[in-house]
């Protein structure tokens, strides 16, 4: 048996170019990482991988939860916070199966947190600089520009509002009202990191490189822009309005 207080959420959809290899790479890290994979029914057989993976070698510490269809980054990432927290874990990541989140940053994000004393620790493409890899410049300026963009409609000091690579504390996740949360997509990300700060968590960004995937296709869409351009207007009037729950001892 494998025992772990953390665990590293990955959420996918038609990921099969990548899914073993991401799996395999956290495995093989020196601190002992337990995997949730939240599938929404990829029609090209990635939760098979999965499920294979999890008979013939890592039963005791690779897990799947399968929905059906498509049904958004963000309540992915919710079933996976209930089922850590329900299970256990005092560490809860989140990472991207597509290698754009390098797995050997996952225990600088864990001592971020296990030793320094963080409650959330963000792997930050901007807090030294653009540090992505491979991206359309396009892409690189709107990524870049949305962060800026938060930090000034919110007074949130985070310099990668829109990161996807991070983990939380246990008591973050108890904290915040999950079933409050409201974006899906992009502004999920956002809202998640804007909630835990209004709350009054201690927040760090750790320098990562950002590298942009080699294999599969990207989820991303106008519409994921659309919903974090709006809604960051809507968390600027929720921290006006809003009365955040207060942090569990």
């Amino acid at each position: 048996m494998h025992e772990s207080d953390s665990i590293v959420i990955i959420p996918t959809y038609n990921e099969k170019e990548n899914i073993e290899k991401i799996i395999r790479a956290v495995f093989g890290l020196e601190k002992c990482f337990h995997i949730l994979v939240i599938d929404d029914g990829s029609p090209d057989g990635t939760a098979a991988i999965v499920h294979r993976l999890i008979d013939n070698e890592f039963a005791d510490r690779l897990f799947i939860v399968e929905r059906q269809g498509k049904l958004g980054l963000g309540t992915a990432y919710i079933a996976g916070f209930k089922w850590a927290l329900a299970h256990g874990y005092d560490y809860i990541f989140e990472m991207d199966a597509d290698f754009s989140h390098d797995p050997n940053d996952l225990p600088r994000l864990y001592a971020a947190c296990h030793d320094e004393g963080y409650d959330v620790a963000i792997g930050s493409r901007y807090v030294s600089g653009v540090n992505v890899v491979n991206w359309p410049i396009g892409r690189v300026l709107m990524s870049y520009f949305a962060s800026k963009y938060v930090r000034l409609v919110t007074g949130f000091k985070v310099n990668d509002t829109t990161a996807g690579f991070k983990c939380y504390k246990r008591r973050v996740l108890e904290t915040i009202e999950l079933d409050k949360i409201r974006f899906k997509g992009y502004a999920f990300q956002i809202e998640m990191k804007f909630t835990a700060y209004k709350i009054g968590f201690k927040i760090k960004e750790v320098p990562v490189i950002f590298v942009n995937r080699r294999e599969g296709t990207s989820k991303m869409s106008g519409g994921i822009f659309s919903e974090a351009f709006f809604g960051v207007m809507r968390l600027r009037w929720d921290g006006w309005t809003r009365k955040y729950p207060p942090i569990r001892k």
